[in-house]
């Protein structure tokens, strides 16, 4: 099978040595998205919710530019700063999954880069 990088300009850009995203045959990986509003290119650490909601709208840019899309997710994994933010940040994670949530693993981390609040990564069809 082929590796295929995935690159989008509406997510931000690896600032590593790595890529947004991989597609292998009918699977993308998603490497960890940060709550960067693409809007205003900041980082949003002030609200848990509006981190939430920036972390996932990136990654579902770059599973759009893949050719899936979130109802294709079947795993993802979220890491937070701050395990008290559990509750908010699963009120807004539970609008991007219309039909049956994917499996997930929540845990909360020492820190993250840009010392951000919330990070997500998702494993998801493409089929």
């Amino acid at each position: 099978m082929i590796k295929e990088k995935i690159s989008t300009q509406k997510a931000p850009a690896a600032i590593g040595p790595y890529s947004q995203g991989i597609k292998i045959g009918d699977i993308i990986y998603t490497s960890g998205q940060l709550p960067i509003d693409m809007n205003t290119g900041e980082l949003v650490t002030d609200d848990i919710k509006k981190a939430t909601k920036a972390s996932l709208d990136n990654v579902k840019a770059i599973l759009e530019q893949a050719g899936s899309s979130m109802d294709k997710v079947v795993k993802t994994t979220v890491f937070l700063k701050d395990m008290e933010d559990f509750a908010d940040m699963n009120e807004v994670y539970a609008n991007y999954f219309s039909q049956e949530a994917p499996a997930r693993s929540c845990v909360q981390v020492a820190k993250l880069p840009k010392d951000a609040p919330i990070e997500i990564e998702v494993i998801a069809l493409v089929k």
